[in-house]
């Protein structure tokens, strides 16, 4: 069954709201120019007090991953804040070097993947073949999303499904990311067959704000795909 991604994650009660409709990991972004950013204090106490009251959700066996989103930062910052509030896994969403997530001598090895935003196929075999993170890496080992000129993901803009498919393919543990919403997330997951699907603007009645019934309506289309 694809896993899914709430991300842009900014209020404890959209958190939690996602959390209870199923989904598999839950995404903070550390990039102040993003209209999803969210503080370290902020996401610490929001992280802390989740763990807390759904502690349960916590204790199963496949328990759910929470995410710091990163753009730029070095691998030792993103390692700290990872540990300041209590986060599972790094996505590198900038353009950061292979060796942040691939050299077993990073502080992030085994605990980061990366986001690319390739242009062609053959760009997308390269980097993947450079940034893939470790089989041990207990989530997704790498993330496609749409290409843009200046921005760093989050643009809403549909990806290209045939090139995601071609590298799910060849590439373990895909997420895909890019332009989905309820209403076509099942049509991509057909396509591609990820391991998992990430959403932010998609499930919003503003930035950083969630709209429930829309981060239900995802959820259960993607797990029904």
């Amino acid at each position: 069954m694809t896993q899914v991604k709430i991300c842009g994650l900014t209020r404890y009660e959209d958190a939690l709201a996602a959390l209870e409709a199923g989904a598999d990991y839950l995404g903070f972004i550390f990039y102040p120019p993003s209209p999803r950013a969210i503080a370290p204090e902020a996401a610490a106490a929001l992280v802390a007090r989740l763990r807390a009251d759904a502690a349960a959700h916590f204790a199963r066996p496949e328990r759910p991953r929470l995410v710091g989103v990163f753009v730029n930062a070095s691998p030792a910052a993103v390692a700290a804040l990872l540990a300041r509030c209590g986060l599972d896994l790094a996505q590198l969403s900038g353009d950061e070097p292979p060796e942040a997530v691939a050299d077993p001598a990073s502080p992030l090895f085994g605990r980061a993947y990366k986001a690319l935003r390739p242009r062609s196929a053959a760009e997308a075999e390269a980097d993947s073949t450079r940034y893939l993170a470790p089989d041990t890496l207990p989530g997704p080992r790498l993330l496609l999303d749409t290409p843009h000129g200046r921005l760093y993901g989050g643009t809403g803009a549909t990806g290209d499904w045939a090139l995601a498919a071609a590298l799910a393919t060849a590439v373990p543990r895909l997420m895909l990311a890019g332009g989905l919403t309820p209403d076509n997330v099942a049509a991509a997951v057909a396509c591609v067959r990820p391991l998992a699907v990430d959403v932010a603007g998609g499930v919003e009645s503003a930035p950083g704000i969630k709209d429930p019934g829309r981060v239900r309506a995802f959820i259960a289309a993607t797990k029904a795909a």
